[in-house]
């Protein structure tokens, strides 16, 4: 029997971990495979700052045997209201914090770091939390890492690149808020990320950006993703207003280990995306 070596271990195994004030989530594939070798997800009771959430992540390295003794290729997302998307023609990353100095709290201690969305021509300027960063670089080394919302932009573009009219908006929910991106004729019109913590909000939120965008809700088709179900409060108060309603189509072809019901693929979208 050959036992594979640490760095082959490392070569074949990928880490998606996603971060947010509100969870945390781990998905580790066997890249030979395509088998999730491991699946975490963890709901906060309540909204946390960074420091707290490091040392949530610190508990977990503690507990899970997976965490401790695997050394997979890792890709951290940071899912957080702190980004805006600027035209890559108008971006200088010299003055990076002008673009969030309007929509953003920005502390000196505070690094603020950019994705490129090439298929859109677009940067996602946003601020990662430098603490968790270090965390994750003493444990692994060098790593990658993006913020969600450049995953959902590059996606979502080349889905609606042959897309000559109509529009498509899409919804990734998650506890406490949604991401909101609006396709119109193929092309990005608007990214934004609002807090939500009653039906009310979550309708309130999108039927508000349709009348700024003079959208008509019963024209326009609406994607969901995230943490949303079918016939949950969310999605029946949205069905009041827009007729036209899906749920993201995902076709990752993972392997789930586990005997339990693998997590729906657009419930976790962005984390099971990094992985192909």
């Amino acid at each position: 029997m050959v036992t594979p070596n640490k760095e082959d271990n490392q070569n074949n195994l990928k880490l998606s971990i996603q971060v947010s004030l509100n969870g945390l989530s781990f998905c580790a594939l066997s890249k030979e495979e395509r088998r999730i070798v491991y699946f975490r997800d963890l709901l906060f009771t309540r909204k946390l700052n960074p420091s707290q959430v490091l040392r949530e992540i610190e508990k977990l390295y503690e507990q899970e045997t997976f965490l401790k003794e695997e050394n997979p290729e890792v890709i951290v997302l940071f899912s957080n209201e702190l980004y805006s998307l600027i035209p890559e023609a108008y971006f200088n990353e010299e003055h990076a914090s002008e673009y969030l100095k309007y929509n953003t709290k920005i502390l000196e201690t505070d690094y603020v770091a950019h994705d490129e969305v090439s298929v859109s021509k677009m940067m996602n300027v946003y601020i990662p939390y430098t603490n968790i960063n270090n965390f994750f670089f003493d444990r692994y080394g060098e790593f990658e890492y993006r913020h969600c919302v450049s995953v959902l932009a590059k996606e979502f573009q080349i889905q609606n690149k042959y897309q000559t009219e109509g529009t498509r908006v899409y919804v990734n929910c998650y506890p406490g808020g949604y991401d909101l991106l609006v396709y119109q004729q193929g092309k990005l019109h608007l990214a934004n990320s609002f807090n939500s913590a009653t039906k009310e909000d979550f309708i309130y939120y999108l039927l508000f950006t349709a009348e700024q965008l003079d959208l008509d809700p019963t024209r326009f088709e609406l994607i969901l993703l995230g943490r949303i179900r079918e016939h949950s409060d969310y999605y029946d108060i949205a069905y009041n207003y827009v007729k036209e309603i899906k749920f993201m189509d995902t076709a990752f072809g993972y392997i789930f280990s586990s005997k339990e019901e693998p997590p729906k693929g657009y419930m976790h979208y962005p984390l099971f995306k990094v992985l192909e």
